[in-house]
């Protein structure tokens, strides 16, 4: 009976521990298991957290991305714009281009025209070089003949080279500061003036002749206007002697046909003569200048007459 009742109690007790040990372990497995959720969740929201700050970070990118492609549309229409203004400038280029194009053709036509122009007129130049060459030099042959006049005369008078303009001494022709002729004077224009004027109206010069001049010129003491007057009244009583018919130098038609051409100019101090050391020569400054003028118009004329290749010779300006 104790047996039977020890074995019973063995029994309870082995029972007992086998269900205390199976509580243990599903208590650990559970245990386990709630560690393994825990785990499980807490990684899961380490992800989450993780995935969260990524798609934080990719929403930045997103918006940054966002803004340059913005930006680079705006450059892209930016650039649009100046692709399109420069295209439209390059158009306007191309017409302005093509209108100098044109420009060029027509220019070039009107070189060719010109160009044969000029060999056309390079002909003429040398077929009529003989007849230009008369014209151009009646100035030089009338110099030249000028100068053979009176070269180894008495007379004190200075023949320009270039102009033909002849310079009197006005000690020969006035007292100092006066405008009346002195008798020196008088006879230097009785001999000088009917030899002087005999070439210049000679049936050979005179259509080629438009004025003839003569100018008075003092020093440069004393005012502009004093001297200018003086000058005026030299060259003045000069052109009056000559014209005078008491004077007998001159015959009626030589007086006529003269005041046709004969002017007279004071210059006062305006053109003095001056030394080598360039101070003026007051004694050579003092003169009475007689020139002449060619008629420039008229022989233009002619030349262009030549060119034309019209002849001219024996014609001459008409007379005056």
């Amino acid at each position: 009976m104790i047996r039977n009742r020890a074995k019973k109690e063995r029994k309870q007790d082995e029972e007992q521990n086998y269900w205390l040990s199976y509580s243990d372990m599903m208590a650990g497995l559970l245990l386990c298991f709630v560690l393994v959720i825990a785990v499980t969740v807490l990684h899961s929201n380490i992800l989450y957290d993780e995935k969260q700050e990524q798609l934080a970070g990719k929403e930045q990118e997103l918006v940054i991305r966002s803004e340059e492609l913005e930006n680079e549309r705006l450059l892209v229409d930016e650039q649009g714009a100046k692709l399109n203004a420069q295209q439209l400038m390059l158009t306007e280029q191309e017409g302005k281009l093509a209108e100098q194009a044109a420009k060029l053709d027509l220019q070039q036509k009107k070189l060719d025209e010109q160009e044969k122009l000029l060999d056309e007129f390079e002909g003429i130049m040398l077929s009529q070089q003989e007849q230009l060459d008369k014209i151009i030099g009646v100035r030089v042959e009338l110099v030249e003949a000028i100068k053979k006049e009176f070269e180894g005369s008495d007379l004190d008078i200075e023949v320009d080279q270039k102009t033909g303009a002849i310079s009197m001494d006005s000690t020969i022709l006035f007292a100092y500061n006066k405008a009346d002729l002195k008798d020196t004077g008088k006879d230097f224009l009785g001999d000088f003036f009917p030899r002087y004027i005999h070439i210049l109206l000679s049936p050979e010069y005179r259509p080629y002749i438009s004025e003839i001049v003569i100018e008075g010129h003092t020093d440069t003491t004393g005012t502009y206007l004093v001297n200018l007057e003086l000058s005026q009244k030299r060259a003045f009583s000069v052109a009056e002697y000559c014209l005078d018919e008491k004077n007998k130098f001159l015959n009626k038609d030589e007086r006529d046909t003269l005041q046709m051409f004969l002017t007279t100019n004071g210059r006062s101090w305006s053109d003095p003569i001056l030394k080598e050391d360039g101070s003026v020569d007051a004694a050579a400054s003092r003169r009475v200048e007689v020139k002449f003028r060619l008629k420039d118009e008229e022989m233009i004329r002619e030349m262009v007459e030549i060119m034309n290749g019209e002849s001219v010779v024996g014609e001459g300006p008409a007379a005056q």
